[in-house]
This record gives C-alpha cells, structure tokens and sequence, in this order.
C-alpha cells in the first residue's frame, strides 16, 4: 500500500487535514478543538521567530498527483530556528540612520517575519504586516495608502512582489530588490537596482539583476552603498 508523506505551511495543509494521528498511534478525526490547539502551538513558535513547517501523511493516494494532497492526516509541526546572520541588526540600524528603509519580503508566516524583523531591528510601534492574501484584497489606492507604515510583507507571489516593487517606486522611492529564485526574476528586474544572491541565486536571478553578491550577506550591501 503506497503512502504519500506531505510537508509544508500550515495555512495550506491545515485545512485539506482530516484526520490527526495521536501520541499513540491512533488516528481520530481532526475536530475544531483540535485545529484550534495546533494554531495555537504554531503561533506560539511564530512568535519565537520559529519557521514552522508541518507535516501529513496520506495512505494509499492512489496513480493521480492531482489527488494526492487531499484528506490528509496531521502528523505534527516542526519550530526551526533559523536566527539572522551576525552584523545584519547593525547593518540595519545602518541603512535606518542613512535614510535607507529596509523591508522584508518573506515566505514565512506573518508572526514569524514580525518576530525576525523585530530581532534585526526593522520593526517599530506603529508598523504593519501585511500577508499576500491580504496584499491581494487591496486596491492599488489602498496599497498606497498603507506603504508609508508596511514594514513586512509574508508569503507572497511572485506577482504580488512585483506590485511591492512598483507601488513604492510609485511613492518616489528608488527601490533595491533583493532575490535568489527563478521567481524573483521580474521583481528584480522592474526594481531600480536588482540585487541577487551569488552563492545561493539561480542562473536567471543572476542574470536579471543588477549586482550580485559575492557572500550572500546584507550587510555587504550596506557597505556597497557606502563606497
């Protein structure tokens, strides 16, 4: 009997879960109380600057990839600690003081990117954070008026980056986007300055932007933009 194990973002996997498997084994049906505790448990690590990543499982899925990532079972979350590279919070509070206002394009949950943002330093009373369902609730009148207080944008679409980058160069800014994937290629591209990841950056990344990153690390740029 075959079985498909399933990993990624609670917020897709959660609600195609139908079934938890316990402590001891036994599978029971996945009720509102149970979805409730395992938000909760999340959040909590989100609050943590945690990256949490969940995990299913589905027995006997069948030939059709299409119907594999259904009624499946809820086997646990995982909190990984991914904490920022030393000298990006003074890099930060570098680009702040310069005049320079950095934000975060993130794929992790909200809580999380908050969580890491306020750790660096590039989260203040009075910012917001906005996901990209969000993001694609609103007009491009109401993204304009939210910019000046966006701080952190989470789990968002290759697209969804691309209007980032256009409603603040909108708003008069000369905008830096910085990428590593495939699917950064035209965000990278419409910004005044691409940036791409040397180590990390895939071939069409590279070749979209306009500078590379030898390291990888964001407090090279700062010091890019001071020679």
């Amino acid at each position: 009997n075959e079985t498909a194990h399933v990993k990624g973002s609670l917020d897709v996997l959660l609600p195609v879960c139908v079934s938890v498997e316990m402590h001891d084994g036994a599978v029971v049906p996945l009720d509102d109380t149970m979805r409730d505790r395992i938000l909760r448990v999340a959040e909590r690590m989100g609050r943590d600057a945690l990256r949490v990543l969940t995990f299913c499982r589905r027995e006997g899925p069948g030939a059709d990839p299409t119907r594999i990532e259904r009624e499946l079972t809820f086997l646990g979350v995982v909190g990984m600690l991914d904490p920022p590279r030393d000298g990006v919070r003074e890099a930060v509070e570098t680009c702040i003081q310069a005049g320079i206002r950095p934000v975060m394009i993130t794929g992790d949950q909200k809580l999380t990117a908050t969580a890491i943002a306020a750790q660096i330093g590039m989260w203040e009373t009075g910012d917001e954070a906005m996901t990209g369902t969000e993001l694609g609730q609103l007009s491009e009148d109401e993204l304009d008026e939210h910019l000046p207080r966006l701080r952190v944008f989470a789990r968002t679409t290759p697209e969804q980056k691309l209007r980032i980058v256009r409603a603040f160069k909108r708003a008069g800014h000369v905008v830096a986007m910085t990428g590593d994937g495939v699917n950064d290629a035209p965000a990278l591209r419409e910004s005044n300055i691409g940036v791409a990841m040397g180590k990390m950056g895939t071939d069409v990344a590279r070749q979209a932007a306009d500078l590379v990153l030898a390291d990888d690390n964001f407090a090279t740029i700062v010091e890019a933009v001071r020679e």
